[in-house]
């Protein structure tokens, strides 16, 4: 009988325990952590979904690997330790463009889509895979490693390290680690950002195991102190003790020649919008909007 060493199938079973222990936690008020039952159950279904879906483009997949590495530059030997080394960040890199042009391209991002569609964001959420992702023809950016004379297998089992490492940073019940683990690696605070909806943070943090990728390229964002940072680089830019003292102890949003708008220009522009607008029809107001009333889409 032949024993499955892939990564993911003997991690399964953690991944399965992990969510129903977070669960738990939430439920007494333990750990930070939002569950809907309908939500929960997509994520696991989608996840179900992707191996099934997966079979049907594998032959595919395994049979263009292998011909390039048949065609290969040079032969990595599956022993040396280097090679292991070489294949962690290589792969880790590959997979920093697949995840960004997945984002950048709509072919790339239909087959994404559904990664961010949940309405919150717990352990199960990384379990909601794309079924499509096959079909995209994304896999094709890792065939360089086959070309480079990376065995198949070996490429196989770095993609599943990275997919197992990446289960953990979807939640909200673990905070900020210590800064040399946020400087290099990929966490549950970066990821976090790289799911939100807020404009600042569309498209960012597309790290799979190094946040080093996202510095390196200029995709890194950081919700911990984004705004001390933007304060530090507007007052390289005061033009006198007077503006650098309003940059730091004015309204957030204030400029010297009034280009950013603070919240109370905000409200007083909304206040005016709503003056101008036709008082609302009683009878109408009470109707439901199918259009106010659906969730928004999620996408980040």
């Amino acid at each position: 009988m032949k024993i499955s060493l892939d990564p993911v199938t003997l991690a399964t079973p953690f991944f399965i325990l992990s969510v129903i222990l977070e669960i738990v936690l939430a439920r007494f008020g333990l750990a930070k952590a939002r569950y809907e039952p309908r939500d929960t159950a997509t994520s696991l279904f989608m996840g179900l979904g992707r191996n099934v879906a997966g079979v049907a483009t594998a032959g595919l997949v395994a049979a263009t690997t292998v011909w390039v590495y048949r065609h290969r530059l040079f032969t990595v030997p599956m022993n040396a330790a280097w090679a292991w080394v070489a294949i962690f960040f290589l792969e880790d890199l590959t997979y920093y463009w697949f995840h960004r042009l997945s984002h950048e391209r709509r072919v790339w991002w239909a087959a994404h889509v559904n990664h961010h569609s949940s309405q919150h964001y717990n352990l199960s959420t990384a379990l909601r895979q794309t079924w499509t992702g096959g079909v995209s023809g994304a896999w094709a950016l890792w065939l360089p490693l086959a070309l480079l004379g990376f065995p198949p297998a070996m490429i196989a089992i770095e993609q599943s390290i990275s997919l197992i490492y990446q289960f953990w940073i979807h939640t909200e019940a673990i905070g900020r680690l210590p800064a040399p683990v946020e400087a290099v690696f990929n966490t549950p605070s970066h990821h976090r950002v790289h799911h939100a909806r807020n404009p600042r943070y569309l498209d960012r943090n597309y790290a799979g195991i190094l946040i080093i990728w996202d510095r390196l390229f200029g995709t890194f964002e950081r919700v911990a102190f984004h705004e001390w940072i933007a304060i530090g680089q507007d007052l390289m830019t005061a033009r006198s003790p007077a503006e650098a003292f309003a940059y730091v102890f004015g309204p957030p949003g204030w400029s010297p020649d009034g280009s950013r708008e603070t919240s109370a220009e905000l409200k007083r522009k909304w206040r005016a919008r709503e003056a101008e607008s036709p008082a609302p029809n009683p009878s109408a107001a009470a109707a439901p909007d199918p259009a106010r009333d659906r969730p928004a889409p999620v996408r980040a």
